[in-house]
């Protein structure tokens, strides 16, 4: 009964070590959080990396914290932990023949930290999904896109990913015009247009190099295609691209440029 006693305090003992541990070092993964957003003159994207490997430390620490305690409770109420690990490498190792979709999802999250390929915070693209990486574990990669819906895409299955947060975004904006205005006039307008929208000071220091007007870019049954684009900072890539797109339309509008949009006509036959 006293044998039952001590394993009972120890177990008790033994799982309020593991809790304090696991309050400590998510006390400090927040508090090194903190400090890496906090401290300058750092890229942005080795800062995110930083944070993105800290939170995958922190998450191996966690459930290695756990085994052990775990480990610890077993040995103390008299189970023999050796044979056990010695099955659990067996059975581990079982389990890799038959979990190869698992260990490639474990090979492609290390890869992905390794390259930097996205870290959290970033905007993403794959395959049919944009959205914001929140989280990213050795087995998968959690996004949430504009409507509010997360996803988590297991790492092994990132073929082709587009990140739209890295240097630099390119902002199009395409404007439809008649095949009846002057391009060379058009383009004036688009461009002295897209050249004030850089210089506001709003925009100024966001904005990379000088804008370009190109076109006509497609020839439609109804209007032609012209297109500006610019170089900016990804961090307000669609406010920017809102924005211009709507000071381009006013631009066309107050020189008179007509603007040409496919519609339907009824055609009524009177009755005699």
């Amino acid at each position: 009964m006293e044998e039952w006693g001590s394993n009972l305090i120890t177990t008790i003992v033994v799982i309020f070590t593991t809790i304090i541990i696991l309050i400590l070092v998510q006390l400090l993964a927040r508090k090194l959080n903190r400090y890496l957003e906090s401290v300058e003159g750092v890229q942005k994207a080795r800062r995110q990396q930083t944070i993105t490997f800290l939170q995958v430390v922190t998450w191996i620490i966690s459930v290695t914290v756990i085994c052990i305690g775990l480990l610890m409770i077993l040995s103390e109420f008299g189970v023999d932990i050796a044979p056990l690990l010695a099955s659990a490498g067996i059975a581990g190792l079982a389990l890799s023949l038959g979990a190869q979709t698992l260990i490639k999802d474990f090979i492609g999250g290390f890869l992905i930290l390794l390259e930097n390929q996205y870290s959290v915070g970033d905007d993403i693209q794959l395959d049919t999904l944009t959205g914001q990486v929140e989280r990213i574990t050795l087995r998968a990669t959690y996004v949430r896109d504009f409507r509010g819906f997360q996803y988590i895409i297991p790492n092994g299955e990132v073929r082709i990913v587009a990140n739209l947060n890295r240097d630099w975004s390119q902002i199009l904006v395409d404007v439809n015009i008649a095949y009846e205005e002057d391009l060379n006039h058009v383009t004036s307008v688009m461009k002295q247009a897209a050249d004030d929208f850089v210089n506001n000071p709003d925009y100024h220091s966001e904005m990379i190099g000088e804008p370009k007007v190109i076109g006509p870019i497609v020839s439609g049954e109804w209007a032609l295609t012209m297109r500006v684009m610019v170089k900016a900072r990804p961090e307000r890539r669609n406010e920017i691209t809102r924005e211009l797109h709507k000071f381009i339309l006013q631009a066309v509008k107050s020189a008179g440029i007509s603007q040409p949009y496919p519609r339907q006509e009824s055609l009524v036959i009177a009755k005699d």
